[in-house]
């Protein structure tokens, strides 16, 4: 006969075995886009394979907190957009903007006109105008405005708009010119007023900028679209004697200015110039960066120098897209396929071409991305939203890929893999989220994670390859078991 304490024993006993047993299951939500054919599907049901990988998150190791994930605001999308009925336009801006979609943060728009404008135009078309009392942004009112305009009212939480100009009006250049030339020194306090005037003008329309990039692609292009050259310590000089202190003296000291804006493998020597010391970096709050002089190198020595040089500053990738390409249309395969080229393939210096091998669009954007996070990178942000099936319009005939691609005339929208895979970026790390550690046992398999402000945990894997694994996610003393596809992207979310 047993007796009645005995028996309490045991029931707590067994309570306390089962809570313990509980306590050590880690609550995942899985969320994986593949080959196969998952487009951010939540995943639920995982098959055991013989390739095991362990990873352990480490929250209390942190690095940098993120600014935001997105794409730029540019007259292409923004001209097909307006071509679209009303319920497909409504589709995509919600796509990108909602909660339930892409959720984009951080944003980008072109000053003036750029490779994917309809035509050349500036802002400030009376020739020597040095006061720019003729300025006018009413090339965008009919097409960009409108476009960022419904963003924002889509959006919950709101986005930051960073604008980049690719050219002053020829009339202030020493070549005259749309393409190439230098802005002249007698304009230097013209050009930081066009700033100051831009601001203003968004601002009565009702958008509020965050900041700017001094200039998109100051090394130049090759001469083919719009462009204006700056070396380093000619941008520093702009940046430090007459932007800065314009922006400051009427009042817009709190606007942002990120120097650079071109590709990472020079990043060195911009940084060196800009933030010298305490009088050149006065009014830099950052770098941008694009990624076009490799299809998959991420130049971590340079992104982790440009970090240390200013660890309390911005590094954002300002740009990225499959450039050279005209779109594929309605084939996600292609998408996980090494097919595509770059412009390097062709153009690329010879002793550089190793840097433009085929590769697979998603494989480009997961890898990049992950690799920019590790390596202290606290935006990232795409090019165009929305092109069309020939990768334009663009005046210079640039043809390139967005994630999303519209045929106009029958009013058809396709969604490629690329619009999912900058979602498991955009949708699930929130700005203010802080990058944390990770220990992973394989190192064919990419991973990032972060801590977001509302406590939840997004990890991101990246699995390139033909083969499935099984993975064993530890954090603190809990542990949950899941698989990730082969040729499949997964956002890992922890409550």
């Amino acid at each position: 006969m047993i007796k009645l304490k005995h028996i309490t024993f045991l029931l707590i006993t067994s309570i306390m075995i089962s809570c313990n047993s509980e306590n050590k299951t880690l609550e995942i939500e899985v969320f994986e886009t593949s080959a196969a054919g998952n487009q951010l599907s939540n995943v639920t049901e995982f098959n055991r394979y013989d390739q095991k990988v362990s990873l352990e998150l480490i929250p209390e190791e942190t690095y940098q907190k993120i600014t935001g994930f997105g794409g730029a605001f540019t007259e292409a999308s923004a001209h097909l957009l307006n071509k679209l009925s009303k319920d497909n336009r409504k589709r995509i801006i919600e796509a990108y903007f909602s909660k339930n979609g892409a959720h984009y943060s951080l944003t980008r728009t072109h000053m003036n006109s750029c490779d994917f404008s309809i035509s050349n135009y500036s802002y400030t078309p009376v020739e020597e105008d040095k006061n720019l009392e003729h300025f006018t942004i009413e090339e965008d009112k009919d097409d960009l405005i409108p476009f960022i305009k419904e963003a924002m009212e889509v959006s919950s939480d709101g986005f930051k708009i960073f604008a980049s100009p690719w050219t002053a009006a020829p009339w202030m250049k020493d070549k005259k010119k749309w393409v190439g030339g230098k802005l002249l020194p007698e304009y230097y306090d013209t050009w930081a007023l066009f700033f100051s005037k831009y601001a203003d003008a968004y601002k009565a329309e009702g958008i509020d900028i965050w900041g700017f990039t001094v200039e998109n692609e100051p090394l130049g292009n090759g001469n083919n679209w719009e462009s204006m050259h700056f070396t380093p310590a000619e941008m520093t000089n702009f940046v430090q004697n007459h932007l800065g202190p314009k922006l400051e003296g009427d009042g817009k000291g709190h606007l942002k200015i990120l120097g650079y804006d071109q590709n990472r493998e020079h990043l060195k020597e911009w940084v060196d110039s800009q933030f010298k010391n305490e009088e050149t970096s006065k009014y830099f709050d950052g770098t941008a960066i694009h990624w076009y002089a490799s299809t998959f190198h991420v130049f971590p020595e340079e992104l982790q120098y440009a970090h240390h040089k200013a660890p309390d500053k911005y590094l954002i990738q300002s740009e990225a897209c499959i450039d050279a390409q005209i779109p594929v249309w309605k084939d996600d395969a292609w998408y996980w396929k090494k097919e595509a080229t770059d412009w390097g393939w062709d153009w690329a210096p010879e002793e550089d071409k190793h840097y433009h091998p085929k590769y697979a669009p998603v494989n480009r954007y997961a890898r990049d991305i992950i690799g920019c996070l590790n390596n202290w990178v606290d935006g990232w942000v795409d090019w165009n939203m929305v092109l069309d099936t020939n990768g334009g319009p663009n005046w210079f005939k640039n043809w390139c890929i967005a994630p999303v691609i519209v045929d106009p005339n029958k009013d058809e929208v396709y969604f490629t893999p690329l619009y999912y895979t900058m979602s498991h970026f955009s949708k699930y790390i929130r700005p203010e989220a802080k990058v944390i550690g990770i220990k992973n046992s394989d190192e064919k398999l990419l991973s990032t994670a972060v801590t977001n402000p509302d406590g939840s945990i997004a990890l991101v894997l990246f699995n390139e390859y033909n083969t499935p694994k099984t993975i064993n996610l530890s954090l603190n003393d809990k542990n949950a078991e899941f698989s990730i596809d082969a040729q499949a992207i997964q956002t890992i979310v922890i409550p």
